[in-house]
């Protein structure tokens, strides 16, 4: 890891340099020469479950439908629901497994070389298109198999916890409010996750070092609600039919009111109704 990455991470915030003098250098394994295809798929397969268990069904995915070797899309395609099922995919994954293969042969998953072209974004814009694979995948791809170096996962629980932890913070910070406050990391902020990652290992040996200083995160502004409780708005409603019926009551010229026409002229209206009736 370079150390000129270290340094600036160190002086943008002192916390994260007291965790990264505690941890030590970075080291981030080298990734593996294999297709998008191949890295989504094993992802697909791991979901929700742990890692011994996702192997054991990748390997007899790679037995029955890809007789030795990882299977192609146009392998996948072929292979029958009930293949997939019996190698441990759960239909939800079979769904994905397909919609995957489908769309790298449609190009909307591309080659390796055709990826690296792509910002961050544009390429979480074409993946999470397939079925089954989210924002948080993605990001994972991007960071461990790509190595782009500013990618911040602010939804993944173990960089929340470890955020938490190295920062003496009462509560879990929220995804937003940690993204602003990894603003300052930029543009090294894959490093960054990386070691608040390691500082739940850290907290789990007890060799975690308190903060350097106490921090506030950024307030986040709070949205207002655009459809408001139900009881709010017949209260609402209430309130504006009151304010109606009182005016109607008061002004001078409003139907109802005592002040409705003069004096002369109510006498004249009155004489007029006395008139009807005597005629009728």
């Amino acid at each position: 890891m370079n150390q000129e990455i270290l340094a600036h991470l160190s002086r943008a915030d002192a916390v994260l340099g007291g965790l990264i003098r505690a941890v030590g250098p970075c080291k981030l394994a080298p990734p593996e020469d294999c297709h998008p295809f191949q890295v989504l798929a094993q992802a697909i397969a791991h979901q929700q479950l742990n890692g011994t268990a996702a192997n054991t069904i990748l390997k007899r995915l790679i037995d029955s439908c890809g007789q030795g070797t990882f299977p192609t899309p146009h392998l996948v395609l072929q292979a029958s629901v009930e293949s997939l099922r019996a190698a441990g995919f759960s239909f939800a994954k079979v769904a994905a497994l397909k919609d995957l293969a489908a769309k790298t042969l449609a190009a909307v998953v591309p080659d390796g070389a055709a990826l690296t072209q792509l910002s961050d974004e544009q390429i979480i814009a074409r993946l999470t298109q397939v079925r089954g694979i989210g924002r948080w995948t993605v990001e994972m791809l991007l960071m461990f198999q790509l190595r782009r170096p500013d990618v911040l996962p602010v939804d993944d629980f173990g960089v929340r916890s470890g955020f938490r932890a190295a920062y003496g913070l009462a509560r879990m910070p929220r995804p937003k409010a940690l993204a602003l406050w990894g603003e300052r990391w930029k543009p090294f902020r894959t490093t960054a996750a990386w070691y608040l990652w390691r500082a739940l290992e850290l907290k789990r040996a007890g060799t975690l070092p308190a903060p350097a200083e106490r921090i506030r995160l950024p307030r986040l502004k709070k949205r207002r609600s655009a459809a408001r409780p139900a009881a709010a708005k017949k209260a609402a409603r209430r309130k504006r039919a009151g304010t109606a019926v009182q005016a109607r009551r008061t002004s001078p010229g409003a139907p109802g009111s005592a002040r409705t026409a003069p004096r002369g002229q109510r006498a004249r209206n009155a004489g007029k109704a006395r008139k009807a009736r005597k005629a009728g």
